[in-house]
């Protein structure tokens, strides 16, 4: 025995559990704002964010080789396990990349080299509380068919986007890009890390070294992130806002085509905006369908050709009401940028 819950529970063994008085647990309130803590919506987020693009869940073991640890800065001595379920799985992991290489490895033995595998899990620094983290990592094996035209792109931009997906689904802030400053699992000159400081790296990406992959009995390239869920901040809590009222007009909407003639080095939002705020009642959207310079156009300006809808709402508007919005829509045109109606 080592306290008094066992005491406890041998006296009720000994006198018999009928004898125990029923009590009802008290009631607990659920807590405000929701369930789930910040970290486990980051987590279920990361999921459904990888799952959507394209990426396959892993679920490894918490463990890998110690010398495989030892190649992500792992294999200290309070790590390795002291019996361990396998010879392999003999030390707890400090990166999920590890793991990752080997499915990846494994599913190209067997004739599925193209993979896109991500995993969201703890990593252990130590054996203190304060030493595991939770990871989201995803790794790219490309390899894709061969194409008939030779055309090729860079997985390295592909991983770049997925992460960028990722950091802004996670509410992420703005981060610092650092290269050459990463781990030496990671391709120098392929690689960069995103942080808040150099004390705060919040992901580290690129290409992985090839003796790395060596090492690991992998087949290259392979790229892949490895992102520190606990590194990013908590946002401040927004109040929730309820949408107003669907309003739809039960009359039908007008379109309107404008061309317009610009100097060339001219931002066509520079003529969308100004436009949209002639009668924000009656316009309801400003859209541009059509940009062209060449003949019978000037040279050094460009001709744009918007359509803007009018959604009227109370009556249907005269020819006359039509006229004068159009008036004032070219009127302002010509006093925001310069723009010529085009004959």
């Amino acid at each position: 025995m080592e306290g008094k819950a066992d005491l406890v529970e041998e006296v009720a063994r000994i006198e018999g559990y009928d004898r125990l008085p029923l009590e009802p647990l008290p009631e607990v309130a659920p807590p405000a704002g929701g369930a789930l803590t910040v970290r486990q919506g980051r987590m279920r987020n990361a999921r459904r964010a990888l799952a959507a693009r394209g990426y396959s869940e892993a679920v490894t073991w918490s463990f890998m080789r110690t010398d495989w640890a030892e190649l992500f800065g792992g294999g200290q001595k309070e790590l390795v396990l002291a019996n361990p379920i396998a010879s392999d799985l003999a030390c707890m992991r400090p990166s999920v990349l590890g793991n990752l290489i080997e499915a990846a490895a494994r599913n190209s033995r067997k004739g599925f080299a193209d993979a896109a595998l991500f995993e969201v899990g703890p990593n252990f620094r130590g054996d203190q509380p304060g030493d595991q983290w939770t990871a989201v990592a995803a790794l790219l094996a490309p390899r894709p068919p061969r194409r008939w035209d030779g055309a090729k792109s860079d997985p390295l931009f592909q991983l770049k986007a997925d992460l960028e997906f990722l950091l802004a689904e996670l509410g992420a802030p703005a981060l610092q890009t650092v290269q050459g400053a990463n781990a030496p699992w990671w391709h120098p000159g392929r690689s960069a890390r995103l942080q808040l400081g150099p004390k705060n790296v919040v992901v580290e990406f690129g290409e992985l070294h090839p003796l790395i992959l060596k090492a690991l009995d992998a087949e290259g390239p392979m790229l892949a992130f490895e992102l520190n869920l606990d590194a990013i901040p908590e946002g401040k809590r927004k109040g929730l806002k309820t949408k107003p009222p669907l309003d739809l007009s039960p009359l039908m909407p007008l379109r309107r085509d404008f061309a317009f003639v610009v100097d060339a080095a001219t931002p066509a939002g520079d003529l969308v905006r100004p436009i949209a705020g002639v009668d924000k009642a009656l316009i309801a959207d400003v859209r541009i369908f059509d940009v062209y310079q060449g003949k019978g156009v000037p040279d050094g300006q460009k001709s744009v050709a918007l359509e803007v809808t009018l959604q009227p709402r109370e009556k249907t508007l005269t020819d006359a009401e039509i006229e004068a919005l159009s008036a004032k829509i070219v009127a302002v045109a010509e006093k925001a940028v310069g723009a010529k109606l085009r004959s």
